[in-house]
C-alpha cells in the first residue's frame, strides 16, 4: 500500500482516531491475520465466526502494527498501553460505525481501497467474472502481463467484499496493473465490488449455473456478471466470450471498446486448429488483429483455451505483441491450489486434484479432460471419476447432478465414485444411463472414498477429483498421492 498517515486513513474511512497522534504513518501491507502482521503495517480487527480479530489488536500491535482498523473500542489498556506516551506507534482507527463491528470495518477497508486506486494514476484495474474460470483465468492474465509492468492479483479466490479491497491495497506506487476477480451472491454486488477499485478493462468468461439456486435463473445471472462492463469508462475495454449468447449480448450494455474472444468466428481474438496433447494441453493459434503467433499452453483442459484467449486479448490491448503473449502463455502455470493439478506418482498414476470448487459447466470440462488424458495412451488408461456434490444449485440440484452422471457414462468414464449423499442424484443418472454393477458407486463420504480409491486404483489409472469445496474432497486426491510415495 502507499504510505499513509492514521490521520489521513481516520479521514478517509470517516473515523475517529484513538490514542494516537494521527502523524504515525503506515509503511507495511493491510492484514486481517495476525500471523502476517508486519512492522509499519495495519491490522484489520475483524469479527468472524469463531474468532474475533478486535481480540487479537493487542497482538498485531506487539508484533509491530502502526494501528488497528475496528469496528469498536477496544479495551485501550489491553491493545495500546504502550501508546499511551505516543512511543512506538500503537495506535488504532476507529471505524465510524459502531452497530455492525464486522460490516464497519469492511465498509471502511472498501473506502481506503478506493482511495488508494484512485490515487495510483499509472495503475490499470482489470476485472474479471463469470460462473466459472474466473481463478484460473485471473491467474493467466496476470502472468501474461507481468512481463509489461509489475502486476498484483490476488491470491486463488480471494474474490469477495474483504479479498477484494484487500488485494486492491497491495498496489502501490510502482504497481502497473491490478488484476481483481469478482464474484457475486445477487443482484448488485459485484456493481458495488466495482466501486471499490474502478476498473479500466472488465472480462466476462460465461454464464452458467453456478449459483442459479441463489439467483433464480440465468439471465438473473447475466444481469450481474454484466454490472462489471457496465461500470467501464468510455476508454474502457470490455472482453466478451462470443461463444456464450448472454455474454456476447453484453456489448450493448457499456460504452467501453468491446472485443469479442473465442472460436466463434465474429471474435477478433479467437483459436484455430486446436490440438490437445496427452494431457489435455492445448496447442492452438492465436488469431487477432496485432496478428498471429502459435500457442502451446502448460496448463490442462480443453477449456483452458478460452481462458487463454481472455488473457490475450487482454494484453493484446495493453501494448504486448501476439508473440509475447504466445510466450507468456506457454510460460503460465497454475498459480492457485485444487485447480486441475495433474500429479503423477511413481507407479504411474495421475491424479488431477480440481476439487476446489464444482458446477455442471466446470464438472463437464473436467470430465472431458479425464476422457482425454486416459483414451491418450496406448492401450487407454483405466479413468476414474471420483464427485461429490455441487453446490448452490436450487431447485436444479437433482437435474444437474442427474446430468453429470449420465455425461460420464457417455464419455465412457471406466469407474464413477460418487460421494456424498447430496450428489445421490449423480449416481441415478449413471444407472439410468447405462452403467452397472461397480461401475458407478455411491459412498458416503471422503473416507469411505480414500478406503476404497486405496485398495481398487492401479498403476496407471487416472482419477479426477472433483467437488464443490465445502465437501473437501481435495483429501481424497492428497491421500491418493500420498499412497503413491509409500
Amino acid at each position: 500500500m502507499i504510505q499513509l498517515s492514521l490521520a489521513e486513513i481516520a479521514e478517509v474511512v470517516g473515523g475517529t482516531l484513538h490514542r494516537a497522534t494521527g502523524d504515525e504513518v503506515v509503511t507495511g501491507s493491510v492484514e486481517f491475520d495476525t500471523r502476517k502482521v508486519t512492522p509499519g503495517g495495519l491490522f484489520l480487527a475483524l469479527p468472524g465466526e469463531r474468532v474475533d480479530g478486535h481480540d487479537f489488536a493487542a497482538q498485531a500491535v506487539a508484533q509491530g502494527a502502526v494501528g488497528v482498523l475496528a469496528g469498536r473500542e477496544v479495551d485501550a489498556p489491553a491493545v495500546i498501553a504502550p501508546a499511551v506516551d505516543r512511543e512506538g506507534g500503537n495506535a488504532y482507527v476507529l471505524s465510524g460505525d459502531t452497530d455492525g463491528a464486522g460490516a464497519a470495518v469492511l465498509a471502511a477497508l472498501a473506502k481506503l481501497a478506493r482511495h488508494v486506486t484512485d490515487r495510483l494514476a499509472n495503475l490499470t484495474v482489470i476485472g474479471v467474472t463469470g460462473s466459472s474460470g474466473k481463478t484460473s483465468t485471473k491467474d493467466l492474465i496476470a502472468q501474461v502481463l507481468a512481463p509489461l509492468g509489475e502486476t498484483i492479483a490476488p491470491p486463488g479466490s480471494f474474490n469477495n467484499e474483504l479479498g477484494h479491497p484487500w488485494t486492491a491495497l497491495r498496489a502501490d506506487e510502482d504497481t502497473r496493473f491490478l488484476v481483481l476477480e469478482l464474484s457475486a451472491r445477487g443482484i448488485g454486488h459485484i456493481a458495488e465490488l466495482c466501486k471499490v477499485a474502478v476498473p479500466r478493462v472488465g472480462a466476462v468468461l460465461n454464464v452458467g449455473s453456478a449459483h442459479v439456486g441463489e439467483f433464480g435463473s440465468r439471465e438473473n445471472i447475466a444481469l450481474a456478471k454484466g454490472e462489471l462492463v457496465e461500470a467501464l469508462p468510455e476508454d474502457g475495454i470490455a472482453v466478451l466470450n462470443a461463444d456464450d449468447p448472454l455474454v456476447a449480448g453484453m456489448a450493448d450494455r457499456t460504452k467501453a471498446k468491446v472485443v469479442l474472444v473465442g472460436e466463434n468466428p465474429s471474435a477478433q481474438v479467437r483459436a484455430k486448429d486446436i490440438v490437445l496433447d496427452e494431457q489435455a494441453r492445448a496447442r492452438f493459434t492465436l488469431v487477432a488483429p496485432q496478428g498471429e503467433a502459435e500457442v502451446r499452453l502448460a496448463v490442462h483442459g480443453p477449456h483452458q483455451v478460452g481462458n487463454a484467449l481472455t488473457a490475450a486479448a487482454i494484453a493484446l490491448e495493453l501494448g504486448a505483441t501476439p508473440e509475447q503473449v504466445a510466450a507468456s502463455l506457454g510460460n503460465a502455470e497454475r498459480v492457485s491450489a485444487h485447480r486441475m493439478a495433474v500429479s503423477e506418482r511413481p507407479d504411474g498414476v495421475t491424479v488431477i486434484n480440481d476439487a476446489y470448487n464444482a458446477n455442471p459447466e466446470s464438472v463437464r470440462a473436467a470430465l472431458k479432460s479425464l476422457a482425454t488424458i486416459s483414451r491418450s495412451a496406448t492401450p487407454a488408461r483405466r479413468s476414474w471419476a471420483v464427485l461429490g456434490p455441487m453446490a448452490e444449485l436450487g431447485a436444479d440440484s437433482i437435474r444437474a447432478h442427474d446430468e453429470i452422471g449420465r455425461l460420464a457414462v457417455r464419455l465412457d468414464i471406466n469407474k464413477l465414485v460418487v460421494v456424498g449423499q447430496d450428489a445421490r442424484a449423480m449416481h441415478q443418472g449413471a444407472h439410468l444411463e447405462g452403467s452397472w454393477g461397480e461401475e458407478a458407486i455411491l459412498v458416503p463420504d471422503v473416507t469411505a472414498a480414500v478406503e476404497l480409491l486405496r485398495d481398487q486404483v492401479r498403476p496407471g489409472d487416472v482419477v479426477l477429483v472433483k467437488a464443490s469445496n465445502s465437501y473437501g474432497l481435495w483429501r481424497v486426491a492428497e491421500a491418493l498421492l500420498e499412497a503413491g510415495s509409500k
